[in-house]
């Protein structure tokens, strides 16, 4: 049980290292202007924050025993239900935002994924960051 709770550990460290990054390309572009270049690495960024925050997810609900998850939406709803994350249909609409920004699919989403990032998807992963914190705190 131990390793699994230091498990958790790692991956949020590792989750808070791509929110940092991913603030620091935030101000960036908001002083430098948010050209193509910026929001294509803001996506980059955003979506390994994403990525490693479902990672801690998955590791800590491994340590309290749970059963693996079939993907990132059961994941997401679960973690919404233990007080994980603040605004599960937000979460949902992040990662349908993400499938739509595919490359494979038609349509422009870099502009209006890269503005979510900043208006609304960073709000949701540092929500994520307090109540996680709280957690592995308590």
């Amino acid at each position: 049980m131990k390793k699994t709770v230091l498990e958790c550990e790692h991956c949020f460290t590792d989750f808070i290292s791509q929110l940092n990054e991913l603030r620091d390309l935030i101000q960036e572009g908001q002083s430098h202007g948010m050209n193509d270049a910026i929001r294509a690495k803001l996506i980059v960024s955003f979506e390994k924050s994403h990525d490693a925050a479902l990672e801690t997810i998955a590791s800590y609900f491994k340590s309290q025993g749970k059963a693996p998850f079939s993907g990132s939406r059961d994941l997401t709803v679960e973690a919404f239900h233990a007080d994980l994350i603040d605004d599960g249909q937000g979460w949902l609409d992040m990662i349908i935002h993400r499938i739509k920004y595919n490359p494979l699919y038609p349509g422009d989403y870099l502009g209006s994924l890269s503005e979510n990032i900043v208006k609304k998807y960073l709000g949701f992963l540092e929500g994520f960051e307090r109540n996680m914190e709280k957690k592995l705190d308590s």
